[in-house]
């Protein structure tokens, strides 16, 4: 009993100094976005006190020099827009190849694990090029892109899952005179529920924080969060730190509650997820 509580205490205080470790930039960022700008590089670690702190300054001057509600709209049509579409076809797509079974379908299935180690920069330019000829470089297209670059690993999870689905469900729903399209949404969609959310999240996060795709693809016309923050930076390399603080703190803010409210569902998916037939 002693060994057991002794490992726990142990095991309690790693996991403690690693959340410190990790949760220490974010709090970093936070308390330098309450200070002025001359004192952020001087003094970083030390908590705004009487002569550093400037109240909202740096957010209101951060939001007027980026435009950030107008980069917050985009990113935000952007992001929900890609991940609905990638979860909606990813998820027809792992159902699909999962149990209609033919070369063709465990041939695709390969594809779209084989496209998950293919790395970004490996492509980006050759994508840039075909985006631009066919017209995918604007707030729709770019959501088509997402798509592609995000069936890789959802129609992974989703088909992992999908296998844990007993077949004898779907069937029955059959029987009942549903097609194979209503089976999908009546039955399989529904019971997908914790996998959809956790393929939702791990998008969510990727997509809100692209800077280098919206970058090539849509350039500064339509300035999402990132892009617009990074317009922060003067030249001669001259940085407004206390508006960057600042805006870093409202772009992270939304997917941080957003993964709050939806972390419970991560584990369970993922380890469903990764169901072997």
């Amino acid at each position: 009993m002693s060994k057991t509580r002794s490992r726990g205490t142990f095991l309690f205080g790693v996991l403690s100094v690693l959340a410190i470790l990790f949760l220490s930039p974010i709090l970093i960022v936070l308390m330098n976005s309450f200070k002025g700008k001359f004192f952020i590089s001087d003094t970083p670690f030390k908590f705004p006190d009487a002569q550093t702190f400037v109240h909202l300054k740096n957010y209101t001057e951060g939001v007027a020099k980026t435009g950030f509600f107008n980069a917050f709209g985009m990113s935000m049509f952007i992001t929900v827009g890609s991940v609905a579409v990638i979860v909606l076809l990813t998820a027809m797509t792992a159902w699909y190849i999962t149990r209609v079974k033919t070369r063709l379908t465990k041939l695709l299935y390969y594809i779209f694990v084989f496209s998950m180690i293919v790395p970004f920069q490996m492509v980006m330019f050759t994508m840039t090029k075909t985006a631009n000829m066919l017209h995918l470089d604007n707030p729709l297209g770019i959501i088509v892109i997402y798509l592609g670059f995000g069936a890789g690993l959802s129609v992974f999870l989703f088909s992992g899952f999908v296998k844990s689905i007993p077949l004898e469900i779907e069937e029955a729903d059959l029987i009942d005179g549903c097609n194979p399209v209503q089976s999908f949404f009546h039955i399989v969609l529904p019971i997908l529920k914790p996998i959809a959310i956790t393929v939702a999240i791990l998008n969510v996060m990727w997509i809100w924080n692209d800077y280098l795709l919206p970058m090539l693809v849509i350039g500064t016309e339509y300035r999402t969060i990132p892009i617009a923050i990074q317009y922060l930076k003067g030249g001669y390399g001259s940085i407004d730190m206390g508006a960057m603080m600042a805006m870093l703190v409202l772009a992270i803010l939304p997917i941080v509650v957003f993964y709050l409210l939806c972390q419970k569902y991560i584990i369970e998916g993922v380890v469903a997820g990764a169901v072997k037939g």
